[in-house]
């Protein structure tokens, strides 16, 4: 199976100013097209040539799993966004944040704290279980919830090509503007 660079779904411009038409361009344009372009070529004529992207970061190591949980990564990533959203979400996902955390608030400063806490490079992610239960993990490098069998329904990156072209060394208040551009319904939908 031969991977694509996934289309966005707006405009490089479209999620300003929390992400920059700029980092949209290096974000989306270099540093996920090279994930997929090295991805392609290192499971050529491997076990995993045929295999799901989720199937390939459950069980390969090394140099395909980095690529490959880069690329299921930014592909969640960049489809949860959407220009004019934010606010917080409604229905059976809302209920389950408030009756984990007590309140979407909650959530966010729990969420804020493993963005900010995480060393290094690396994910925050709203993941949840077979059981709908849900939680937040941190995940090194170009890891994934699935890895832990969890499904992963929200990520941040806080890898520095992600925002530092705008926020410099300021992680939180990227992660803090994030939740403006966040597509509710494409989360709920995952969940």
């Amino acid at each position: 199976m031969k991977f694509e660079l996934l289309t966005l779904p707006y405009a490089d411009n479209a999620l300003e100013p929390v992400i920059s038409a700029e980092t949209i361009a290096f974000h989306h344009g270099k540093h996920l097209a090279g994930y997929v372009s090295t991805l392609n070529t290192l499971i050529e004529g491997t076990e995993f040539a045929e295999a799901s992207l989720e199937e390939i970061v459950k069980k390969s190591e090394g140099p395909i799993f980095n690529n490959a949980g880069q690329l299921l990564n930014h592909n969640l990533y960049f489809t949860q966004f959407a220009p004019n959203a934010g606010g917080k979400p409604t229905g059976k996902l809302l209920a389950a944040i408030e009756a984990k955390w007590g309140s979407f608030e909650a959530f966010q400063a729990e969420f804020l704290t493993a963005c900010t806490t995480l060393f290094g490079s690396g994910w925050a992610w709203l993941a949840c279980d077979a059981e709908g239960n849900l939680e937040i993990t941190k995940e090194a490098n170009g890891s994934n919830p699935v890895v832990r069998g969890l499904k992963p329904l929200m990520g941040i990156d806080v890898w520095e090509h992600a925002y530092y072209l705008s926020y410099q060394n300021r992680r939180a208040d990227h992660v803090k503007d994030v939740w403006n551009i966040i597509d509710w319904n494409v989360v709920a939908e995952r969940y």
